[in-house]
């Protein structure tokens, strides 16, 4: 007998999987936050160090969510995890804050570096552009052009998941190429003087800069003091490796999951965290780290200040190699570096409410198919939420809420590997994480280290963040008592 019910559709393979991995990593992050995390270590090799740490954590939680993607291969991937090894309130506390600001904060961020790189070629939508003031509240242009484009993206999702594959596989694959092209051109560039031998001279002498109410000073660190800069500093490293897991919630829609989600995690991860390291490395091959914000000169403003007080690395560096041009071949790469990470983002985080949904944990509606086999509702309460986040906040307030909450709950799921391991030892487990049980333990206390650090140096956003999640605690019992 035909059936003719909406239901989810199995057509993304292992390239598929993979292009979401690595297009939802990349973002604007890799072509910014090198300019606040040097600021922070004043020094080349711990630049480069948490750089490299961020991609190690990044790559040790992939392969424990190999593991745990292999026995669970369905829609809503870390909810379904924290759901078997911890039962229903802690896994509608993630997903509570996945749609409070995990997935819809990083897609506000993100729609608003989109439209702030759009100015560079159409300056009405430069952020100062203000189209709407009341009291305390102002809508620029920037903010309307990132909302645009989550409804536009949200739509063009809305009606299927091979359109969704299209766009990802083709704007993750462009911006791979030209993040790999303009680090080859800056080394070969680079290479030629002697930026990268200075800025490693004192490679590890902390000399933060710290900002006062009329300029910036230099002050020299050490002891436990660089333990606390390096939490904070990593935070833009993370945020920019963030994302990885949104392959899982996806589960529903890919082809052999058990074995196609494992294998996406670890190749998507593991080659961003190459690009990421190399580009790195261009950059201080490029640019002297430390600068100053009142430089005349892109070489006199280094890594530091690169832009003055706009922080776009990638846009300086690549002046060393293009000249004038620059600023407008990263912006276009930016563009179609955000545009497709916001796509997979958009794309995967809807699978989450569905799922939810289907255990009565969010509004039934979510739950829903559209003839398309996408819950297109889920999708559009994502929007709303997301394209309020744009009017509120800042980018740096945004990806601190994102970083402090994504970073609790990969702890709280890589946690549930000792618990099912103990509980259910005859599970089928296509995938085991290698390394156990020290690389997740190792994660685990890193992740803890950097959430402590966080809520030390950062108390008010990180404290924000958390208080996110605990909200969500009242919503939950309010779910249990409607389903009771």
């Amino acid at each position: 007998m035909h059936n003719d019910k909406p239901h989810l559709h199995r057509s993304l393979g292992l390239w598929d999987a993979t292009m979401l991995v690595a297009g939802s990593m990349i973002g604007s992050g890799i072509f910014i936050v090198s300019a606040d995390m040097s600021r922070h270590t004043g020094s080349a090799g711990w630049l480069l160090f948490l750089w490299l740490l961020s991609g190690v954590i990044t790559l040790i939680a992939a392969l424990c969510y190999g593991e745990l993607a292999g026995m669970m291969p369905q829609a809503g991937g870390q909810f379904v995890y924290i759901r078997r090894a911890w039962g229903n309130c802690l896994a509608f506390l993630y997903g509570w804050t996945v749609f409070m600001v995990i997935q819809t904060g990083v897609i506000a961020a993100v729609a608003v570096a989109f439209a702030k790189f759009t100015a560079v070629f159409f300056p009405y939508f430069n952020t100062g552009n203000i189209l709407f003031q009341a009291g305390g509240i102002s809508i620029s242009a920037a903010q309307m052009l990132a909302i645009f484009l989550i409804a536009v993206l949200t739509w063009f999702n809305s009606y299927g998941i091979e359109g969704g594959k299209t766009i990802q596989n083709i704007f993750t694959s462009a911006k791979l190429l030209a993040l790999f092209i303009l680090i080859v051109a800056g080394l070969w560039v680079g290479l030629k003087t002697n930026t990268l031998s200075a800025n490693f001279d004192n490679a590890w002498s902390v000399n933060s800069m710290i900002k006062t109410d009329s300029s910036w000073i230099e002050q020299h660190i050490s002891g436990f003091a660089i333990i606390l800069m390096l939490g904070t500093a990593i935070i833009g490293s993370l945020f920019s490796s963030d994302a990885w897991n949104n392959v899982t919630f996806i589960a529903g829609e890919i082809k052999d999951p058990s074995r196609n989600i494992p294998r996406s995690l670890m190749l998507g991860t593991a080659m961003v965290t190459l690009l990421y390291c190399l580009a790195n490395i261009a950059y201080l091959a490029l640019l002297p780290l430390k600068g100053s914000i009142d430089a005349a000169t892109v070489a006199g403003q280094g890594i530091q200040f690169a832009g003055g007080d706009t922080d776009r690395v990638g846009t300086a560096a690549a002046s060393m190699i293009f000249g004038d041009s620059s600023v407008y071949i990263m912006a276009a790469l930016i563009m179609i570096s955000t545009f497709g990470c916001n796509n997979g983002i958009i794309l995967s985080g809807a699978r989450v409410y569905y799922a939810m949904a289907l255990e009565n944990l969010f509004f039934k509606q979510a739950k829903k198919l559209n003839s398309k086999g996408v819950p297109a509702i889920a999708l559009w309460v994502q929007a709303i939420w997301a394209s309020l986040l744009c009017l509120s906040g800042t980018y740096g307030d945004l990806l601190d809420y994102t970083v402090f909450a994504s970073l609790l709950f990969y702890v709280i799921t890589i946690s549930g590997i000792f618990i099912l391991r103990k509980r259910e030892p005859e599970a089928e487990r296509p995938y085991k994480v290698f390394g156990y049980p020290f690389l997740p333990a190792l994660y685990i206390i890193l992740a803890l280290s950097i959430c402590s650090i966080l809520l030390y140096t950062k108390t008010a956003v990180a404290g924000k963040g958390l208080l996110i999640v605990i909200l969500g605690l009242p919503i939950y019992y309010l779910f249990k008592r409607r389903n009771s």
